[in-house]
């Protein structure tokens, strides 16, 4: 309807693709009207007229909008107050600071012969956070390296 403050968006394989900026900005406001085609999408006409924003999950094609709906769902609704526990927890994940997130270690401390990184078990605050940055650091360097074209890294 006319003067509806909520971006009304349109998932398609063509649209700009969803990052974690826009999932942040989308879980601030006023809520969205997310619509979804089916096969052969949506006539650009209501396109057009409807002012619809194209979004993409990604470069690969699904038969319908409703798959990519839930992805954008949940990753807008996990930052919703009260959805997880802890404020804070979501901090340290990946694209949070255009770095891909540590790994992650469990009990028991030696699975298959292989050990958790001494560090971690060292209950130094300090160099813990240092190894989860550099580890994290490199994975993005390895596996993602356009996240880090955009802009230097903030430490």
């Amino acid at each position: 309807p006319p003067g509806d403050p909520r971006p009304r968006l349109l998932m398609s394989p063509r649209g700009k693709p969803l990052t974690q900026v826009r999932v942040r900005e989308l879980a601030a406001g006023p809520g969205a009207v997310i619509v979804c085609g089916r096969f052969e999408g949506v006539d650009q006409r209501v396109i057009d007229a409807r002012g619809l924003e194209e979004v993409s999950v990604g470069d690969f094609i699904l038969s319908g909008g409703e798959p990519a709906a839930l992805v954008l769902l949940d990753a807008v609704v996990r930052l919703l107050p009260g959805v997880m526990g802890n404020t804070v927890s979501g901090d340290e994940e990946s694209f949070e600071n255009r770095l891909l997130e540590h790994p992650h270690y469990t009990r028991p401390q030696e699975f298959e012969g292989r050990q958790i990184p001494e560090v971690l078990t060292s209950g130094n605050h300090q160099k813990i956070a240092a190894w989860r940055r550099a580890e994290s650091e490199r994975l993005t360097k390895e596996r993602r390296p356009d996240l880090l074209a955009a802009q230097p890294l903030v430490k």
